[in-house]
């Protein structure tokens, strides 16, 4: 760990007053000629992937991949010297060393930071404070906001950004309820440095609208960035709304990942990134994020997504408190397992409902495969940790010495 205000005891009077001297005194051109050095693709940072569905990944990101992700985020959402952000996300974590760090500083208005992206009282009184206008956050943190914050604490805000994760119906209905300002879903990915697409709020001159915000999608990509929609095996084209994988292909794709060849050469074909989620793009170009490849089981030969089943049972509880895994299955290959942390309702009473939804009863965990826990495990991004999860399911169902 490297703390500025250690290396800052290093500078002497000397080096200080120098560099004041040259700053004020010697010609822009002579500076820049002086200590420019950096070619836009040679490597600016390296952000390591947050892990949540395998071992975290060193990702390689060159000046010019920031760059023009930071520009083509400041053509769709516009911002003026007098705006502050309310900057949680940690720096680590590529939205925040993106969107809090660099955007900021590169668009040129302020920010205002908070080290604890899960104290919702402190980030409520100081959004108040120093009048934020732009918060970025992942939809868990925002569920704690919806809690503890209060609707005059939120009063200044314009830009409410969600990414890293899924948006919850519940999570993005109690925000707009409470605070009267819809949470405008984005998607991204580290490997992209890390933004691709966003919500905007829709443009109204007189009787005319120009829709920028579909709820349920995370938006049109952000100009320079392209995607396609191909299918998974093949990786033909498929046509406007089917589901498939999502490629993109811009200046935010990463150089690579650190030391590992052979795994970028799976990640990018032919300039395209290999996302692993499946997705479709309507036909008004939004992109909806269906679930991640990763996240399928395999079950008596049918593909069962996880984030459905997640969306039936967080319905029934009435807030975003599971999450779905699977675990080796000997009859069956895979069988799902459901953790939930929602109190006032049985197992049986779960299991119940999940059999009079519209399901189909192959994607329906059984019931003794329903299991109340605590909390949900989580990364420091927010993120649900589901390796952590896995280990969990794995726990659940070992059997009793």
């Amino acid at each position: 760990m490297v703390f500025v205000e250690d290396l800052r005891k290093e500078i002497g009077r000397f080096e200080t007053v120098l560099a004041f001297l040259r700053a004020l005194l010697v010609p822009s051109a002579c500076l820049v000629h002086r200590y420019r050095r950096q070619n836009p693709n040679d490597l600016a940072t390296v952000i390591f992937s947050s892990g949540s569905t395998g071992t975290p990944k060193g990702v390689m990101l060159s000046h010019h991949n920031i760059l023009t992700n930071v520009e083509g985020i400041g053509q769709v959402i516009q911002f003026t010297s007098g705006d502050r952000m309310m900057g949680i996300l940690p720096f680590f974590h590529s939205f925040g060393f993106t969107g809090t760090l660099w955007l900021p500083l590169l668009a040129g208005f302020g920010v205002v930071y908070h080290p604890n992206p899960t104290d919702a009282k402190t980030i409520g009184e100081t959004v108040q404070k120093y009048r934020a206008k732009l918060l970025i956050s992942t939809p868990t943190f925002y569920g704690g906001y919806i809690r503890r914050c209060t609707k005059e604490e939120f009063a200044t805000l314009r830009y409410v950004i969600a990414g890293a994760e899924k948006l919850r119906e519940q999570i993005a209905a109690g925000f707009q309820e409470k605070f009267g300002l819809p949470i405008l879903e984005g998607y991204g990915c580290t490997e992209l440095a890390p933004v691709v697409s966003v919500n905007i709020p829709n443009v109204v001159f007189g009787k005319e609208t120009q829709i920028g915000n579909k709820p349920g999608t995370v938006g049109h990509p952000i100009p320079g960035v392209s995607v396609k929609i191909v299918h998974p095996d093949t990786f033909e084209p498929l046509a406007c709304g089917e589901e498939g994988l999502l490629l993109v292909k811009g200046p935010n794709v990463m150089l690579g990942y650190l030391n590992q060849p052979g795994l970028t050469k799976d990640a990018i074909r032919d300039g395209w990134y290999v996302t692993g989620d499946i997705a479709a793009v309507d036909e008004d170009g939004f992109i909806r994020i269906t679930d991640r490849l990763s996240r399928f089981s395999k079950i008596g030969g049918e593909m069962v997504p996880h984030v459905r089943v997640e969306e039936v049972i967080n319905s029934i509880l009435g807030s975003a408190s599971s999450v779905v895994t699977s675990v080796p299955d000997s009859h069956r290959g895979e069988k799902l397992i459901a953790l939930y942390c929602q109190n006032g309702i049985t197992k049986e009473e779960l299991w119940q409902r999940l059999n009079d939804s519209d399901l189909p009863k192959l994607w329906i965990p059984k019931r003794e495969n329903l299991h109340h826990i605590d909390s949900i495990p989580v990364l420091g991004s927010g993120k649900a940790d589901l390796n952590q999860i896995k280990a969990l399911a794995l726990e659940k169902v070992a059997p009793v010495p």
